[in-house]
């Protein structure tokens, strides 16, 4: 059994999200000892599941759904695609505007209005389209240099 102050620290992640983890039915505590929660060993293998799936762009409410009820992982691979095509568009939406910041940063003509890279990031930025994409992932392609 480990406590509380063990998985946080084993973990990296703070005593309260622990406690909000378990509020939100991510992980269960086996006890408690005192005032102190207490973990399996299990615990840390779940946490972990759960740190990956944050990374990865998987709300809480997602991601406790791929746990069965019995605890074991249960993950839709469908929704494993959906996201991994998600994070593709994000990365392709960030790479556009990291192209076209360093070409900004570089470009010849004598004002950034001037240049046909900036006017159109500029115009994908006024219509919103920019900043959707990166937030979401979704999008078109619009604003690519």
């Amino acid at each position: 059994m480990l406590d509380i102050g063990e998985v946080a620290k084993r973990t990296g992640l703070a005593v309260s999200a622990l406690r909000f983890y378990e509020e939100k039915g991510l992980i269960r505590a086996a006890g408690r000892r005192g005032l102190r929660r207490q973990y399996e060993a299990g615990v840390l293998e779940r946490l972990a599941l759960v740190t990956l799936g944050r990374a990865a762009g998987f709300s809480l409410d997602e991601i406790r759904g791929m746990f069965a009820a019995d605890g074991r992982l249960s993950i839709d691979r469908q929704m494993l695609t959906k996201k991994a095509e998600e994070l593709e568009e994000t990365i392709r939406q960030l790479s556009a505007m990291r192209d076209g910041l360093r070409h900004a940063a570089v470009c010849p003509a004598a004002s950034h209005m001037e240049c046909p890279t900036f006017r159109r990031l500029l115009r994908a930025a006024g219509e919103g389209v920019l900043g959707r994409q990166v937030r979401s992932g979704r999008g078109t392609d619009r604003g690519r240099s």
